[in-house]
């Protein structure tokens, strides 16, 4: 049912009435714009670098989009045409002059331009520098590797040498200790001399392994209150010293003497009765000491000598005598 014609024509009325400030404030921003700006504001409609600026939300706006939404009728454009002169005057806000209002729209700009494409020499060396890379961590990696290698190889080769040095030693010592096993000992017993009474012999003995020439011999008569009398060390003088009257060769386990000491040969050291009967009383004893200087035929260097020093106590008693081994360490040793 539709509404009688004149409620429809006071309905509209009302209508324009509400409108009537927002679309007055339209037309008197339009008519007080000077006209550079418009002729800008047309230029920059054609031009695609400014950007799009959105006007803010308010009630201009929706003064601007009204009146094409809703028709208005001859009361309010009747309204409209005598609005702009008298609100354009009494307006507080423009100083007596006339206002610029915001512009009403601004165009949309064109959208940025599409990025270049990627070209192909740029893929390449792309691939190339990431080849590169790769190979380079390999590389690096592999050396890192063989770094290792190497360090453990080097600790395997000094364990090795040390290894190698520790037996050439152990087997240097067998053979010194077998050479020294080989070679010929000349060692030194008092034996009484056969047919004499009182007498007794040095006897040179070989218990070595190997053949052994005797090539100096030397001794000495010492007339001490005892051992610890003696010189530290045995002196021999060498215009003493004699070589055997013939070749002396030990063969392993053979002897031979090399001193012998009677008991007539006691006043002859002794010199003096007082001398003698102190010998007698064994308040003085005769030490008897020499050395036998020998060469291990078996070796090709005969300039290399093995030295035996003994030394003997020779026991006096008014009616027996006897010889035995003493003397201090010193006097008893063999090189």
């Amino acid at each position: 049912m539709q509404p009688p014609p004149n409620l429809r024509l006071a309905l509209c009325y009302i209508g324009a009435m509400n409108w009537k400030p927002w679309v007055l404030l339209a037309v008197l921003s339009a008519a007080a714009l000077p006209a550079p700006v418009c002729a800008a504001q047309a230029g920059n409609s054609t031009s695609p670098a400014h950007p799009a600026v959105h006007s803010p939300a308010g009630p201009a706006s929706t003064a601007l989009q009204a009146p094409s939404s809703q028709p208005l009728g001859p009361a309010s454009s009747t309204g409209t045409s005598g609005a702009p002169a008298a609100n354009s005057a009494n307006s507080p806000e423009c100083e007596g002059g006339p206002c610029t209002p915001p512009p009403a729209h601004i165009t949309i700009a064109t959208p940025a331009p599409a990025p270049a494409p990627w070209p192909w020499q740029d893929r390449i060396r792309w691939a190339a520098e990431i080849l590169l890379a790769i190979m380079a961590y390999i590389g690096i990696m592999l050396a890192l590797s063989a770094l290792r290698k190497i360090e453990r190889n080097t600790r395997y080769a000094e364990a090795a040498a040390e290894a190698a040095a520790e037996s050439a030693k152990t087997a240097l010592l067998y053979a010194q200790a077998n050479t020294q096993s080989e070679r010929p000992w000349i060692l030194i017993t008092a034996e009484p001399a056969p047919g004499a009474p009182d007498a007794f012999t040095v006897v040179a003995t070989n218990r070595g392994r190997t053949p052994a020439r005797i090539v100096a011999l030397s001794d000495e008569i010492s007339l001490t209150k005892d051992e610890s009398a003696l010189p530290p060390e045995p002196v021999f003088n060498e215009a003493d010293s004699h070589r055997p009257p013939i070749a002396m060769i030990l063969l392993p386990g053979e002897s031979t003497g090399v001193k012998t000491f009677r008991r007539d040969d006691v006043p002859t050291v002794c010199q003096t009765p007082e001398h003698l009967r102190s010998v007698e009383n064994w308040e003085e004893k005769i030490y008897l000491f020499g050395k036998v200087t020998y060469i291990d035929l078996r070796s090709p260097d005969e300039e290399k000598k093995h030295e035996t020093i003994w030394c003997c106590w020779y026991i006096h008693g008014r009616q027996k005598s006897g010889m035995v081994l003493a003397g201090p360490r010193s006097y008893n040793q063999h090189t």
